[in-house]
């Protein structure tokens, strides 16, 4: 009985409050009292008897639901837990401490998952139903969600949630968590200041996103920055920065915003930064154009294993996007407009790592040439699992050096010395 009357009330509340839940913030004292409500209204109407101890069940175990996370409240708040993958109201995996293991947490049914999805999606323009059965929001601390339901998950309702790590701020935090080390560090915040052009690549949860938004708040406060993405996960600091973000297509099929017709207008907005959050399709060839007619100092994200699959991912990009153009011109274009290629890795014992930074150097036997910088020597993996190795310099210095003295940006060559 209490199970059904939690049921009904939960989704009276949703249909006749649901102005509480578009709000940035719900107010768990109004909530409690609509809950109270709505709960007396059937308990008169149909005549139940409820006792006082479950009468707080229900009130509680409903508050849960919407105030904070509900079932997964805990994992929200555990800094230690930086993804949560909800196959379903009875299988809730995170990854801890770079490891992925199955949690103790369930959700009682299908229905109450679809109650933290509702709350998800509430704040947003963003919804979900058998018409448009999945999709992506940012929450407010920059947390990044997909969900997805039946009929295409087959298992129930889907939600993945990659945390926002809130102690990834400045550089020295991402020399703490060994990312990367100081000469790395040095360099890239350098490239930042002298407007070199830079593609973070990686694979899925690599960290390239987190490892870019913590360089980008390196960008001079008074430059103009445009983001573009495809979900707002960006949190840059500087007062002069406008974040765009696209559209999905309306159940009648029109109104789609795709991140090129963003990219293009972004062109008109008087960029001096232009961040892509992930290069997909046929926008690479409009930033490497834009780069060239001097919109420098862009960052881009790009899912790639490694540099030079990262060329191959972009050729692909613009040869299979109908634009008619030549793989000549497009090797022209990319070392052009492309300086260097930060490269990013989850190993083996879950921790992540700048693997490569790699410079584009001109055309070599007509195929764009790549330079690593600086490298992560992979040395063993102990019997616990964790992985040894050391950042070393190749000694090449890069061809764009003179450019931190052009800008003023003091940076010693001595850091380019071959380990």
């Amino acid at each position: 009985m209490v199970k059904d009357l939690k049921i009904k009330v939960r989704d009276r509340v949703i249909v006749e409050y649901g102005r509480l839940f578009s709000a940035e913030d719900i107010s768990s004292d109004e909530l409690k009292e609509a809950i109270v409500q709505t709960l007396n209204t059937i308990i008169y109407h149909e005549r139940i008897n409820l006792g006082s101890a479950e009468r707080e069940v229900i009130i509680r175990d409903i508050l849960d639901d919407f105030i904070g996370f509900g079932p997964i409240d805990s994992l929200m708040k555990d800094s230690r837990v930086t993804e949560i993958m909800i196959n379903g109201p009875k299988k809730v995996f995170i990854e801890r401490n770079g490891k992925s293991e199955l949690s103790d947490i369930t959700f009682e049914d299908d229905k109450q998952l679809m109650y933290l999805i509702y709350k998800l999606l509430a704040p947003t323009r963003r919804r979900i139903d058998e018409s448009s059965p999945y999709n992506d929001v940012s929450l407010k601390d920059g947390s990044r969600v997909n969900i997805i339901i039946p009929p295409l998950a087959l298992d129930g309702p889907t939600v993945t949630i990659r945390k926002f790590l809130k102690d990834l701020r400045v550089v020295e935090d991402l020399i703490n968590a060994n990312t990367l080390d100081r000469r790395m560090a040095d360099f890239l915040v350098a490239c930042i200041k002298a407007k070199v052009n830079i593609m973070f690549s990686g694979s899925t949860g690599a960290g390239k996103t987190t490892t870019l938004g913590v360089l980008a708040n390196y960008i001079p406060g008074e430059e103009r920055i445009i983001t573009i993405e495809d979900t707002a996960e960006l949190h840059l600091n500087q007062p002069n920065l406008v974040r765009l973000e696209t559209r999905m297509q309306s159940i009648e099929g029109k109104g789609e915003v795709s991140i090129r017709d963003l990219f293009k207008n972004s062109l008109r907005m008087r960029p001096e930064r232009i961040i892509l959050g992930e290069i997909r399709s046929s926008e690479a060839l409009d930033m490497l154009q834009a780069i060239c007619s001097g919109h420098t100092g862009s960052l881009a994200v790009l899912h790639a294993n490694t540099p030079q699959e990262v060329i191959y991912r972009i050729e692909t990009m613009i040869l299979t996007s109908g634009i008619p153009i030549g793989l000549d011109a497009i090797h022209r274009q990319m070392t052009a407009a492309m300086d260097i290629i930060v490269q990013q890795e989850q190993l083996l014992d879950g921790s992540r790592k700048i693997t490569y930074i790699t410079q584009i150097n001109g055309l070599e036997g007509g195929q764009v040439n790549l330079e690593n910088i600086f490298i992560y020597d992979l040395e063993g993996v102990s019997k616990e699992g964790v992985v040894s190795g050391k950042w070393k310099a190749t000694g090449i210095i890069p061809k764009f050096f003179k450019r931190f003295e052009k800008s003023g940006v003091p940076l010693p060559k001595e850091i380019f010395n071959k380990d």
